[in-house]
């Protein structure tokens, strides 16, 4: 059924390009509400959402009368959903208590193992199951820059290896790229990038640690851990196969996985992590009209993709770093891959054509992935699960840095320059990898 609305769909007239302009709105309302008007996006934001989603819905159905890219895009909405709830909800089944003060190597390696874990729970579930005792265990001495490299390591960079990691890589798995396609040819990049800013962190961290009085050091003792909730793991392994699955069976197994570890976790366990229903409630309803609305904006997109003036893999590494830093890098992410399908006359909508993409220009796709990922990092709001690590922070009584704090004293003097080393490693003429 679903062939036969895609083969329709490749019929009907493009669409205006003036129906970009809910895609870039909800996008812009995204960056600048929870910080312009916080209260009024609160409580609007799924109203704001909605809203715009329902006119490119509208457009399509009624003007255009080609129900087929919609009904594609929902079954994406509901995979992408299924995936980000059932390991949202697992995630916060374990607990994980630490006594202590860790020391720079052992925060490295918490670093690493963190973000490790980011592609097996995804960086949404590795960010709510670690930020907690990593506050805990740096209760000392903490500072803006263990949450900020928390952030930047556990909350976007490790997510690189598998599509479970971060939701852009995702959107391509439901596109049609191998499951295993992103470890075997980002894994190179990955180990750049996490060690990497392992090792700036720690040179900071071993500098903090000098100034932290020695008789709070001796006081804090040494690292004791216990986990509560361990059967989840159980549930984790049950979504891992769902993914393998067919549509259907695919989301039926996540929800009973997630409903599976919401019924036999105790409530203290919950209570323990300060479980909240509302980041997935968020991500739920704002991806509901980016779903929605992205649909004339790729396709948009790859209609005019020869005249936007990208061609090489260094532009669209940049090009999707950037806006994937101050917009949303899921949608960043399939935007830059539409125009790139665009370049060479492909569908983002045929299965066969990304089998062909990634034979011909996979290169291409490698730069995407590692743009939108990594540059997730940039701001609180490139990828879901930064705000969440700020505002559980914030709940501890850490302080962290504010939004243009964060990227003037953070990303502009730390990332922006490691990301131009890994361009020139990985993406331009003189590549060594």
């Amino acid at each position: 059924m679903t062939s036969l609305f895609l083969a329709a769909a490749a019929t009907h007239p493009a669409p205006h390009v003036w129906m970009v302009a809910p895609f870039v709105l909800l996008l812009l309302c995204i960056a600048s509400g929870p910080l312009a008007f916080p209260h009024w996006w609160e409580r609007n934001y799924p109203k704001v959402a909605v809203g715009l989603g329902a006119i490119s819905a509208g457009y399509y159905l009624f003007y255009l009368k080609a129900p087929g890219p919609l009904i594609h895009v929902a079954e994406e909405y509901v995979s992408f959903i299924a995936l980000i709830g059932s390991l949202f909800v697992v995630a916060g089944g374990i607990h994980i208590r630490v006594k202590g003060q860790a020391t720079p190597a052992f925060n490295c390696l918490f670093l690493l193992i963190g973000a490790v874990i980011s592609n097996v729970i995804g960086t949404t579930g590795a960010s709510m199951l670690l930020i907690r005792p990593w506050i805990r265990m740096n209760r000392v001495r903490i500072t803006a820059f263990h949450i900020v490299f928390f952030i930047f390591i556990v909350s976007n960079v490790g997510g690189c290896l598998t599509p479970i990691g971060d939701p852009p890589l995702f959107l391509g798995f439901l596109r049609g790229v191998p499951f295993w396609w992103v470890l075997q040819n980002c894994w190179e990049a990955w180990l750049v990038g996490v060690l990497g800013l392992i090792g700036i962190f720690y040179v900071l961290d071993v500098r903090n640690q000098r100034r932290e009085p020695v008789e709070l050091r001796e006081e804090a003792g040494h690292e004791e851990w216990r986990f509560d909730g361990l059967h989840n793991l159980g549930f984790i392994a049950l979504v891992l196969v769902g993914v393998f699955l067919p549509l259907g069976w695919r989301e039926a197994t996540m929800i009973v996985a997630a409903l599976g570890s919401w019924f036999t976790t105790r409530a203290a366990i919950h209570k323990a992590n300060h479980f909240d229903w509302h980041p997935i409630k968020e991500v739920a309803w704002l991806f509901i009209g980016i779903f929605a609305t992205m649909v004339p904006a790729l396709e948009t997109l790859t209609v005019n993709a020869r005249t936007l003036g990208l061609h090489s893999e260094m532009q669209f590494y940049w090009g999707t770093g950037l806006l994937s830093g101050i917009l949303d890098n899921a949608p960043t992410y399939l935007a830059f891959l539409a125009t790139a399908f665009g370049l060479f006359g492909l569908s983002l909508d045929d299965p066969a054509h990304m089998q062909q993409f990634i034979a011909e220009h996979d290169y291409m796709l490698i730069a995407i992935s590692i743009g939108a990922v990594f540059f997730g990092a940039m701001t609180y709001i490139g990828n879901g699960p930064n705000f969440m690590v700020k505002s559980i922070s914030q709940q501890a009584g850490v302080k962290t840095p504010s939004f243009i704090g964060y990227v003037t004293k953070f990303s502009i003097p730390f990332l922006i320059p490691f990301f131009f080393i890994i361009g020139i490693l990985f993406f331009s003429r003189w590549r060594v990898f």
